[in-house]
């Protein structure tokens, strides 16, 4: 593949420009709309983010590991599992042996992650208290390892227009790390009440 990663220069030029993880996030945050289709209906590629200025959770992680790649980074994706309500992906990324994440959620505390976890699971347990359903319910159970979007680079991920349906069946395939068990879930305290409002500023999902 080249350089360019199929993208015009014009279109590169602007992930470039997205140069640290935190400009990603920000643009995600400010220049793109949420998608408020499902999942299943809609999975566009980083391109047709970049040009309908709309995603959803898994469009908006696919998005920030294309800019990720295009400065430097591995393209990785990380899946989260939840009970009782959505799964939840995520861009990971390393900094000097540390993780951190890049996310697009109607939920404000789903987002982003500094790079200072020692470890994926550190990273993933960050997203406990903050990952609740409609009714407060604390819902994240397991995640996957990081998966990197090369295997992906055979039909364009990047900048098809076609859609990327495949690539979210291949994260159901994964093994995935269970973080607690089912009477550990039952014994959950349900979401303090300020959190869950503060955790709504995005939007009702």
């Amino acid at each position: 593949m080249k350089n360019g990663f199929g993208f015009t220069s014009s279109e590169l030029r602007t992930l470039k420009q997205l140069n640290r993880p935190a400009k990603i996030q920000d643009f995600l945050e400010t220049a793109v709309g949420y998608n408020k289709e499902k999942d299943g209906e809609t999975c566009r590629s980083p391109r047709r983010v970049l040009r309908d200025r709309m995603a959803h959770c898994m469009e908006g992680a696919l998005f920030a590991a294309a800019a990720l790649r295009v400065n430097g980074y591995p393209p990785l994706l990380l899946d989260l599992i939840a009970e009782n309500d959505d799964d939840h992906v995520l861009a990971v990324f390393s900094d000097k042996e540390h993780w951190g994440a890049l996310a697009k959620s109607n939920y404000t505390g789903l987002r982003f992650r500094e790079p200072i976890y020692r470890s994926v699971r550190e990273l993933v347990m960050s997203y406990f208290e903050d990952y609740f359903n409609p009714e407060g319910e604390k819902t994240l159970r397991a995640y996957s390892r990081p998966v990197s979007l090369t295997r992906f680079d055979r039909v364009a991920w990047m900048t098809t227009e076609e859609e990327l349906f495949g690539i979210g069946d291949y994260l159901n395939t994964l093994s995935h790390y269970t973080i607690l068990t089912s009477a550990a879930g039952r014994r959950l305290r349900p979401v303090d009440l300020l959190l869950k409002q503060a955790g709504e500023l995005g939007g009702a999902k």
